[in-house]
């Protein structure tokens, strides 16, 4: 026993053309288009910023190198001095008190803050703490080798140097939010740019000149550093550029403002800053929050003479007005964006309104014929497109089919009224001959039938031509596009399939013999099998169940296709006449009749059943009780098959029980 397939099973729902017309106009400008937008913005997003990264690292470049000019230019004087002869001879005067003069001169001339001489005897000339001879500048000069280097000076050596310096490196701290707390509440410790070059006594000992530059509150030095980074017109209006010296993070040095008339000596930068240069020696690239607005920031680590991090140039720009130009450029392509659409739209529509309106109307109209009405038209009066066309040209079509419809029906009538008076002629004349008889009037009958349908199938096979021929052209002239409208295109195409087996059928009926294929043994299972899916839908939509019951052994003689069209024929016939559901039967065994083996058919249904008047004309031709689906000709043609191989088809029926159809085949020798 087999089952029936899942009747759950739905199909998906139609989309309607107009839908899917007007979602290949919109679908560029209001789906693609934006997507487009949208990457191209993010892309031109992150390029911007990386632009400004980029111009703030090369800003805080062009800052480096100045810092690392400074150095360089007080190496280069305090060597120079080292080396003059003026400075030779005030040494090898041997006089203190014009050595102290020469170094007091030379110190206000190349704008030193200090300026002393350090042997390797004495006692440090800038007492308290360290060492002068411990720091690596003089331990390099004394073994005769010129440095200069950023190191960081106590207060206390700073005021045995000159109070005034160390006054000078004297700055309070201001609470700053965001940086790392502390206690402290002024900065002391002075940032010095230290150079020494070697010197040779007059007694042959190795001594160093030592001077230095001290950059606490040096604002010649940070303002200098700005004006070379930020030149004019560098920024955009409204921007503008800062440079900052920190030892470790508390500025000091800066022309960043606190206030308009106050610069941001002893505020502190954020935690996060300090964490990444300070504290892990990388530069820092990124925007930040300086004293009290957001700045493209480049922050790079100073290291002092012992290799330790001991503070951080900065230089930055505003970041408000690049911001501002960002959003105003985007709400400038949002704006166009809208713009576009708003004009662009409204074409598309219209242009889309003229391709589905003809499409809407075959659809319409080729539901209707279906429906039996076979006057519907599309009534479009004029062509201006190739689907316009195909649409009148199809109504010039439907008109052909309706007059070749209405010709077949009369030569059918006249013909039934012949038939029917020549055979009442025939049975007042002879009844002991009424099956000769019956078996002359029905093959005239066919003879007739059949050279008119002929005629018939060959007129209406040219229009079906022409038709495919146009749907074809539309296809390629549409292109890619003919995908979007292929549910109408599918009705058509099935439309002319229907109406081809229809032709068809009514040749195969008037010339069965050039219509028979090559005959084989098929054992009668195996075609039945073949047959069930293409009916397996019918079967889900009217729940109707399968019983399949198989013991035939034998196998028959005669063309698959034929066979299955009779089996086909037959099972379409039992699920019509089970609209509210029941149970199919299909039997096969083997089965002897007149003394000759063969195989028998058997196929069953429990539906309304016929009465006894429909019983003796189901193999008339054209006879059919479905007038809007059927045409008549199923089982007249399966009855000519079956006689054709030498078989037999028979029907049992009782209204309301149900109907069985049986076919006998012989034997395949």
């Amino acid at each position: 026993m087999a089952e029936a397939g899942n009747p759950d099973v739905q199909a998906r729902p139609a989309r309607s053309i107009r839908f899917r017309l007007l979602a290949i106009a919109l679908l560029p400008t209001l789906v693609i288009l934006p997507l487009l937008l949208g990457i191209t913005i993010a892309r031109w997003n992150t390029k911007f910023d990386t632009l400004l990264i980029t111009k703030v690292n090369g800003d805080l470049t062009i800052a480096h190198q100045y810092l690392s000019r400074i150095l360089e230019n007080t190496g280069e004087h305090i060597q120079a001095l080292a080396v003059s002869a003026a400075f030779r001879d005030t040494v090898d005067s041997g006089e203190t008190p014009d050595l102290r003069a020469f170094l007091e001169k030379s110190r206000e001339t190349l704008g030193l803050d200090f300026l002393v001489l350090v042997d390797d005897t004495r006692q440090p000339a800038i007492p308290g703490g360290r060492d002068q001879r411990d720091w690596p500048v003089v331990k390099a000069a004394l073994g005769g080798t010129p440095l200069t280097a950023i190191d960081i000076f106590s207060n206390e050596q700073l005021a045995n140097v000159s109070p005034a310096l160390a006054q000078r490196a004297r700055i309070d701290l201001v609470e700053t939010t965001n940086a790392v707390p502390t206690d402290r509440t002024s900065e002391t410790r002075g940032m010095v740019v230290h150079s020494a070059s070697p010197v040779t006594l007059a007694n042959g000992r190795n001594a160093a000149l030592v001077g230095g530059i001290l950059l606490n509150q040096n604002l010649v030095f940070i303002d200098t550093i700005n004006d070379l980074v930020y030149r004019e017109a560098s920024l955009p209006e409204g921007s503008k550029g800062t440079a900052t010296l920190f030892l470790e993070d508390v500025r000091i040095s800066t022309n960043v403002r606190l206030f308009e008339d106050r610069r941001a000596l002893g505020t502190r930068v954020s935690s996060a800053v300090r964490a990444a240069v300070l504290d892990e020696g990388r530069t820092w690239l990124d925007s930040a929050f300086v004293v009290n607005d957001w700045y493209i920031s480049a922050y790079e680590p100073i290291v002092d003479s012992f290799g330790k991090r001991v503070g951080m140039l900065y230089v930055g720009f505003l970041e408000t007005p690049f911001r501002q130009a960002k959003y105003a450029t985007l709400l400038t392509i949002i704006l166009a964006f809208l713009a576009v659409a708003a004009v662009s739209v409204p074409i598309f529509l219209r242009w889309a309104r003229a391709i589905f309106k003809p499409l809407e109307r075959m659809s319409d109209t080729i539901t209707r014929v279906e429906a039996g009405n076979m006057g519907a038209r599309t009534e479009l009066k004029a062509a201006s497109d190739e689907i316009g066309r195909v649409a009148v040209h199809l109504d010039g079509l439907l008109d052909q089919l309706q007059q070749r419809d209405r010709e077949l029906r009369q030569w059918n009538d006249e013909l039934n009224d012949r038939v029917a008076e020549r055979t009442s002629e025939l049975e007042r004349a002879n009844r002991q001959i009424e099956a000769t008889t019956k078996q002359l009037i029905m093959s005239e009958k066919l003879a007739a039938i059949g050279e008119i349908t002929a005629g018939v199938a060959h007129e209406i096979n040219n229009p079906i031509a022409v038709i495919q021929g146009n749907l074809d052209v539309v296809r390629s002239v549409l292109g890619s596009h003919a995908s979007e409208a292929s549910t109408e295109f599918r009705l058509i195409d099935e439309q002319i399939h229907r109406i081809s087996q229809i032709v068809t059928k009514l040749l195969q009926f008037a010339k069965p013999e050039e219509y028979a294929g090559y005959v084989e043994r098929h054992a009668p299972a195996g075609v039945i099998s073949d047959c069930l899916p293409l009916v397996q839908h019918l079967l889900h939509k009217a729940e109707i169940a399968l019983v399949r019951d198989d013991t035939a052994a034998r196998r028959v003689l005669m063309n698959r296709t034929e066979l299955q069209q009779v089996a086909i024929n037959l099972i379409v016939n039992a699920i019509h006449a089970m609209p509210k559901g029941g149970t199919l039967t299909i039997r096969t065994c083997d089965q002897d009749r007149d003394g000759k083996p063969g195989v028998t058919i058997d196929i069953a249904d429990t539906g309304v059943g016929m009465t006894e008047e429909l019983m003796g004309r189901i193999f008339d031709p054209f006879f059919t009780t479905k007038r809007e689906k059927g045409t008549g000709l199923g089982l007249s043609i399966s009855q000519r098959l079956i006689a054709r191989q030498g078989g037999r088809i028979s029907a049992e029926s009782k209204p309301g029980e149900g109907t069985r159809f049986s076919i006998w085949l012989p034997e395949a020798n």
